[in-house]
């Protein structure tokens, strides 16, 4: 009889163990992003992780940030990362240059440029001459935010040269992405294109001013996605699903939440940033319909995009969009 008490009791406890720690629960799925910057550019990103919506979706999220979309195309295709989030331009670069296993996008976060354009003093009411014969540090040449630069400062009729003396305006693109602020402070450039925390960060310790928004600039252009390997999407697609089912969660929070809101979410994501500085910036975002309410990146945003690329000189052939976007994950976390 004290065997059978015995017995029960031990089953009992294992019972009440099992249901503190998670006993006969399905394992969480790992992920690591190679994100190209960490960035408030990507609220619905840390929004999906603080607020527990990859966990709900059963994954558990690891950051690599790789600081440059190249980099962050070399982590996916060298299997350290499963997903990359990038500008879509990477997986056309993939793509072009005839890999077997190339990077499909499927699912769309921003819609606009993420940079503001920093000058060294402040301009009230700027126009684009204030940008004749200046000299702008612009990133790494075929990268989104040197496209979407050239195409704006063409668009909006500048010559692009050297020649500065002549009215010239020269887009430097021989500095690296994460060099570009501490370049800017040490003296270098007229201007420069910063994402956010930088820019506020920068006007913040009187070393620049910003001048202007790139993204309203610019227009609606599907600036950055997330993508796989064709063979990581065909061995999980359950898993690229509920992957796209947090990051739609995370568009919708930011969708229907305030600055101040959405700020305290993503807070542990940017300790260095004070409270106040943190809803500036995505306030600042917000005003300019950054990010998209879904992640469903559609065919004429992604023409735009190879429209910036061809006028950059950056694009020979453009690739058809259904081998480089699979939207059948973004529709599915919609419905």
């Amino acid at each position: 009889m004290k065997k059978i008490k015995l017995r029960f009791i031990l089953l009992l406890v294992i019972g009440l163990v099992c249901m503190l720690t998670g006993c006969g629960q399905e394992k969480m799925s790992k992920i690591t992003i190679a994100e190209v910057t960490h960035s408030v550019f990507y609220a619905p990103q840390y929004v999906a992780i603080e607020a527990g919506f990859f966990e709900e979706e059963g994954i558990n999220v690891d950051l690599l940030l790789t600081q440059g979309a190249d980099k962050t195309m070399a982590a996916l295709l060298s299997n350290e990362a499963q997903i990359g989030f990038m500008g879509p331009e990477s997986s056309i670069y993939v793509y072009n240059q005839g890999s077997k296993d190339y990077a499909i996008n499927f699912a769309q976060v921003t819609k606009r440029d993420g940079t503001f354009l920093v000058g060294r003093e402040p301009i009230e009411n700027f126009t684009f001459d204030d940008l004749k014969g200046k000299e702008l540090i612009g990133g790494r040449k075929g990268g989104m935010p040197e496209m979407t630069l050239e195409y704006v400062l063409k668009q909006n009729g500048l010559t692009l040269g050297k020649n500065v003396a002549k009215g010239e305006t020269f887009v430097r693109t021989d500095i690296q992405f994460s060099a570009m602020g501490g370049a800017f402070i040490g003296g270098e450039g007229d201007f420069v294109t910063l994402f956010e925390p930088t820019a506020t960060q920068v006007e913040a310790s009187g070393d620049g001013y910003v001048i202007a928004s790139m993204g309203q600039l610019s227009g609606e252009i599907p600036y950055t996605a997330y993508s796989c390997l064709a063979s990581y999407m065909e061995q999980n697609p359950d898993l690229v699903q509920r992957f796209t089912n947090a990051i739609y969660k995370g568009q919708q929070y930011v969708a229907n939440h305030s600055a101040e809101e959405i700020a305290d979410i993503i807070a542990p994501q940017f300790n260095e940033i004070e409270r106040s500085d943190l809803v500036k910036v995505v306030q600042r975002y917000k005003d300019n319909d950054t990010w998209c309410t879904d992640p469903i990146l559609k065919e004429e945003s992604l023409n735009h995009l190879m429209d910036v690329m061809e006028l950059a000189g950056e694009l020979n052939e453009r690739p058809a969009y259904t081998e480089i976007v699979n939207t059948t994950f973004a529709e599915q976390a919609v419905k």
